[in-house]
């Protein structure tokens, strides 16, 4: 049985984190599966959205803690593992938001550290009632570091660094309420909405989908000014695509639009 299922159907990639005998912990492992499906999406033009989900009674409890601890028997007390299990950590997290296909997160259960991270990196996230979301590190002594970076670029500050700093879980009406996911569905619900809502993404031009989510995340981190200069680039980019000129034609005839991308 794989760590990590994929199974695609009409341009929607679902990726199953697949190990509930340890919530889905993020190991080296399932570290490295993701990594390798990122890598791979990223050169799939037929996959249009990502759904990720996980197997069991959790989403994804975050790092695998025993692991961890085994790490620290090296003769440097970890210090060289833990620099590298961060460092692929990051680059899987970075990933999600380098691939041109918009990421749908859709947390069950509990989404915990890392687990709340990889939430938290996604464009959007639909959660079912009852799931429960924290930054808990601090309640074992280990901040959240790592996870703080996506969750604070998600939610407003105090809220986040009311999570960092008491550990205590919030549930999906609060995490609805400050941003962190952008849709709740019953448990029965949960991936018949999930799914609508990638159907609905991938249903759109991907190469405007593509130049759109690069530019939305590129834009945040500049100021105003900057942000409206590049943004125009963006858009005439767009305009001159063919697809694009297409679109608009169908729309002023009121015919759908034959796309060819």
């Amino acid at each position: 049985m794989a760590l990590l299922e994929r199974n695609d159907t009409g341009g929607i990639a679902r990726l199953h984190l697949n190990d509930p005998g340890k919530l889905n912990a993020l190991s080296d492992e399932m570290l490295a599966a993701l990594q390798s499906q990122f890598d791979a999406l990223k050169e799939d033009t037929s996959i249009r959205a990502v759904v990720l989900s996980g197997e069991g009674k959790a989403f994804c409890a975050g790092h695998d803690l025993k692991q961890m601890q085994q790490g620290r028997q090296a003769e440097d007390g970890g210090k060289a593992y833990f620099k590298d299990l961060f460092d692929r950590c990051t680059q899987m997290m970075l990933s999600i938001r380098s691939l041109p296909q918009p990421v749908i997160a859709m947390p069950h259960g509990i989404a915990t550290a890392a687990g709340c991270q990889l939430v938290a990196s996604c464009d959007m996230a639909v959660a079912a009632e009852g799931t429960r979301f924290g930054v808990n590190g601090v309640n074992i002594g280990l901040f959240c570091s790592t996870p703080m970076v996506a969750l604070s670029r998600n939610v407003p500050r105090k809220q986040a660094f009311e999570m960092l700093t008491t550990g205590e879980f919030i549930d999906t009406d609060r995490a609805l309420a400050i941003g962190l996911i952008n849709r709740v569905a019953s448990p029965e619900a949960l991936e018949a909405e999930t799914m609508a809502l990638a159907e609905t993404v991938a249903s759109k031009l991907s190469a405007a989908v593509k130049i759109g989510k690069r530019a939305f995340y590129d834009q945040i981190e500049m100021t105003l000014d900057q942000a409206y200069a590049y943004a125009g680039d963006v858009m005439v980019e767009n305009m001159l695509y063919r697809d694009t000129e297409e679109g608009i034609a169908a729309f002023i005839e009121k015919r759908p639009p034959d796309w060819q991308q």
